[in-house]
């Protein structure tokens, strides 16, 4: 059976009853039918231990981050562990686009699958109508006299598509662009929000553009924060679903990673460690775009400590970035096998950089055979590295049975950042490229520089970093796999984000829009006696 048919055929609880597992009334609900429902609650007592999944470099293949932590969370409430998962919501630009879906996959997903990546209840809908509200406001005001003198727009529009027409579009009066709704400011900041009046000042100290003076225009002076709020008031409650072993799961915002800050919501993961003895979350694509945005964004705005990080790892992705194609990726080659276990290392390294406890996590696949399992586990061992395998994708919680022991005889660790926000906006950017990325040079243009400027004339330069390249490499050439050395990174762009309180720093040739690919999966999807296929 595929995904889809798997989740069509399990038995879900009523979430009612899912809720009552974690303390919740029903009173305390609101219902989207039996198997979903949002949270009205906001708590603020986190007691939980807190469980980061991230990656190593992404490929074509997948790592299976998501079927990871659903598998760990299943395996530890298999162990009688109270346990919550925290999940990003799928975007539906990827879900027809080249990705798929985002609730895991086999044995291991969370349900209602198909529910939850077409539309769930409603939440990028709600974040897509506040950041088209705003975009309409100003263009509005600029119609009626333009009294705040704005004479450059720095916020776009975005749909939650990929649609490349869009990264382009005549006003009439100017041009303009969208970006993908994952990649709106909206999203970020509805993500790292710690509660509706947070999320109101947030709203408001959006920057929409550039007086005549060179000062920043803010949402807060075109007097709409009140009707943004009550698009996205019920939006910010957290979404409440189960795996299909009936383990309590929190889906909330949904981010990327690539070109935003790759994590589900604060009000979600806080609520989910006010609840649980152990929440299990994840960080979109690898090591050193999601997990280091994690640590250094997320983990700072909400005062959170992990207290231990699953590195996942295919052996088909290790062959990759030992250099074999796509086309040879299933012949058995253990010299690039063994070659690419450098990309791994150095998401290893990254990670111990921040002073947390790590555990390299094989994700299996039939294909894999014995000598190459075999290969990866001498390998962790000969590097000191804590190691298990999960088969969850077939197993379901029981294949991640020795990964969540792992993980619970972890011991304490000494998180802390990377980097200090007192520091020049140049030596954050710096810091991140050559420890993280392993860059020998930064290059900022003039231009760039005089953006920068701006900023700390505006005295907002105190702000973590949120960097946007490709996710295939730590360079900002997709083409560079493995772990490429003696290479420059280019700053094509820097942006500061006043409501998310982050500056976003371009690298290379980053897109906020994709396009679909030559045959997306929009062309598969369909309703057939009334229930849908070839959704994965």
């Amino acid at each position: 059976m595929d995904d889809i048919e798997i989740s069509k055929n399990s038995k879900k609880d009523n979430i009612i009853e899912i809720a009552k597992e974690i303390g919740i009334n029903q009173k305390d609900l609101i219902l989207y039918g039996d198997y979903k429902a949002k949270l009205k609650v906001n708590l603020n007592n986190p007691k939980g231990k807190l469980i980061l999944v991230t990656a190593i470099s992404p490929t074509p293949f997948g790592e299976g981050k998501t079927t990871v932590s659903i598998g760990l969370s299943d395996a530890l409430h298999k162990l009688d562990k109270k346990v919550i998962t925290a999940l990003r919501e799928p975007s539906m630009g990827p879900v027809f686009g080249m990705k798929g879906g985002a609730t895991g996959g086999g044995y291991s997903q969370v349900v209602p699958m198909e529910d939850i990546n077409l539309h769930f209840t409603g939440d990028f809908h709600a974040i897509t109508s506040a950041n088209n509200l705003i975009c309409a406001a100003i263009d509005n005001h600029i119609y009626f006299g333009n009294s705040l003198d704005i004479q450059k727009v720095t916020f776009n529009r975005c749909l939650d598509v990929n649609d490349r027409a869009l990264r382009s579009v005549d006003l009439g009066t100017r041009t303009d662009s969208f970006a993908i709704t994952s990649a709106s400011e909206i999203m970020a900041l509805f993500c790292l929000a710690t509660s509706l009046d947070d999320l109101r000042e947030r709203l408001g100290n959006i920057i929409v553009g550039i007086n005549g003076k060179g000062e920043y225009v803010y949402v807060r002076d075109l007097n709409i924060e009140g009707s943004l709020v009550a698009l996205l008031k019920d939006a910010i409650y957290p979404n409440l679903v189960q795996t299909l072993e009936h383990t309590p799961v929190l889906i909330h915002g949904g981010p990327f990673a690539n070109i935003a800050h790759g994590c589900s919501s604060i009000i979600a993961t806080k609520t989910a460690l006010s609840l649980a003895d152990y929440v299990v979350t994840e960080a979109g694509f690898g090591a050193d775009l999601g997990a280091e945005k994690f640590f250094n964004i997320k983990c700072r705005v909400g005062n959170l400590q992990p207290n231990a990080v699953v590195l996942v790892a295919t052996v088909k992705a290790l062959k990759y970035h030992g250099g074999v194609s796509k086309d040879e990726i299933f012949e058995e080659n253990n010299v690039a096998l063994e070659k690419g276990f450098a990309n791994l290392d150095k998401h290893y390294n990254n990670l111990k950089k921040f002073g947390v406890n790590v555990v390299v996590c094989l994700n299996k696949y039939n294909t894999d055979t014995s000598e190459e399992i075999d290969l990866v586990k001498k390998h962790c061992e000969s590097k000191g590295y804590k190691f298990a395998i999960s088969t969850a994708y077939s197993d379901g919680g029981e294949g991640a049975i020795d990964l969540a022991n792992v993980v619970l005889d972890m011991p304490d660790n000494k998180f802390d950042y990377l980097y200090d926000t007192d520091l020049s906006i140049v030596e954050k950017i710096n810091i991140i490229c050559k420890e993280i990325y392993g860059a020998s040079k930064i290059n900022i243009s003039d231009d760039i520089n005089d953006k920068i400027a701006t900023i700390e004339k505006n005295k907002m330069d105190k702000l973590p970093i949120c960097v946007a390249k490709t996710q295939y490499s730590f360079s900002d050439d997709a083409k560079k796999v493995g772990v490429p050395t003696n290479f420059e990174v280019t700053v094509k762009d820097v942006r500061l984000y006043g409501g998310a309180k982050f500056i976003t720093v371009l690298l290379g040739n980053i897109m906020v829009m994709p396009g679909l690919s030559r045959k997306p999966n929009c062309e598969l999807i369909d309703v057939v006696d009334g229930e849908i296929i070839n959704l994965s």
